[in-house]
């Protein structure tokens, strides 16, 4: 295996991965992991605050009916078989205390110990054996997984394709808030970015404002309106600045986005 290190001197950050993979570099590790951690990131962001989970249609389709599912005809069998091993667990533990107790008789006595008294000793044992034997025989027989038709016919699922064009909003929106927030924490001032840049732009998306196109000037005015607090107010007007350095032209349009923060006049 090997081992990628990274430090970083500015954060006193290290961080290890473990890797198999001797065909990539160094650095394409350390960006395909950083990926991984994006994706995991976004799940659990996503759950806390792009209702991730949400039912976004209740129309419903008739689910595969060959698909394989589990049986659930597995599970107590194998129950059965879990308590036919206990039992004959207990019966091996009470057959040797009775064997030990006939073959240690008390100092100076003497006793024979028959076969018949062995096999009357070890008869519970034969016979929870043989119950472990018919009960694990009866579960190997017992398929894993049948069709879905056999499991639960007639089963529907919900539609698939609304969920899925639903994800896709909502993974442009993290990725949204995630450049945002970044932009945050390296185009302003803000010294709290590292805590509170998320719920800044939370914040900010969330706040009112207008849009107002502006076709002699070929423009489109994004004004939002100043937040509760003025430092946060101050760091989102400096995020405008820095989006509107970047000259972006609203999609299907030749108007070119320009943010702005109302005054409190």
């Amino acid at each position: 295996m090997r081992q990628i290190s990274l430090h970083d001197t500015a954060r006193t950050r290290q961080m290890h991965i473990l890797t198999t993979r001797t065909d990539l570099p160094a650095a394409e590790i350390r960006y395909r992991m950083g990926s991984r951690w994006r994706q995991e990131n976004h799940y659990r962001y996503a759950r806390m605050h792009f209702d991730l989970d949400s039912h976004d249609t209740y129309r419903a389709t008739d689910d595969d009916p060959s698909r394989m599912v589990p049986n659930p005809a597995k599970k107590p069998s194998y129950a059965q078989v879990e308590k036919s091993r206990r039992a004959m667990q207990y019966a091996e533990i009470v057959a040797d205390r009775e064997l030990l107790a006939i073959s240690s008789p008390p100092p100076g006595t003497r006793t024979v110990v028959t076969n018949e008294m062995i096999n009357t000793i070890n008869a519970d044992v034969h016979a929870t054996q043989s119950t472990l034997t018919a009960a694990l025989a009866a579960h190997q027989m017992i398929p894993a997984r049948l069709p879905l038709a056999e499991v639960n016919p007639g089963q529907q699922v919900l539609d698939t394709e609304t969920k899925l064009i639903h994800h896709a909003i909502r993974i442009a929106a993290f990725n949204t808030a995630q450049t945002l927030a970044r932009a945050i924490a390296t185009d302003t001032g803000y010294t709290r970015a590292d805590d509170e840049a998320h719920t800044l732009i939370r914040t900010a998306l969330a706040s009112s404002g207008d849009i107002i196109p502006d076709h002699d000037s070929g423009t489109l005015n994004v004004r939002l309106d100043p937040l509760p607090a003025p430092r946060h107010t101050a760091a989102i007007a400096e995020l405008c600045q820095a989006l509107n350095d970047t000259n972006t032209v609203y999609p299907g349009t030749h108007l070119t986005l320009h943010y702005s923060i109302k005054s409190h006049g």
